[in-house]
């Protein structure tokens, strides 16, 4: 079993930084797929940013340039570091993990099989 806790949430004004957490337990290695997911009121969730094979990624249009998404195998943590959020940004942020090696980059929610509880953020204009 895979368990997932995200942390670093809060609020913060537009123009600022957060950085997200997801500290994993159980079967995952470095090479793993991890993902970020987010949702905001009303709205369904949407892919942010991957990670796998270590250091490949990939992001959605909404955030490339301002996300980053990383990995510290030695601290079994995977972090979303956000710039320059914008209030659009505003949603819960999840962290996800595949089960198994993934031969397309993983953008659907179909290709995770752990998740976390989630960590809000909120930008204020």
């Amino acid at each position: 079993q895979v368990q997932l806790v995200e942390s670093g949430g809060g609020l913060v004004q537009a123009g600022g930084s957060l950085r997200l957490s997801c500290a994993t337990s159980g079967r995952t290695s470095s090479s793993s797929t991890m993902g970020w997911f987010r949702q905001a009121p009303g709205k369904e969730r949407e892919f942010v940013a991957t990670i796998w094979s270590g250091s490949s990624t990939f992001y959605a249009d909404s955030v490339k340039g301002r996300f980053t998404i990383s990995r510290d195998n030695a601290k079994n943590t995977v972090y979303l570091q956000m710039n320059s959020l914008k209030p659009e940004d505003t949603a819960v942020y999840y962290c996800a993990a595949a089960r198994f090696f993934q031969s397309r980059v993983a953008v659907t929610q179909g290709q995770y099989d752990y998740w976390g509880q989630g960590t809000q953020v909120t930008v204020s204009s």
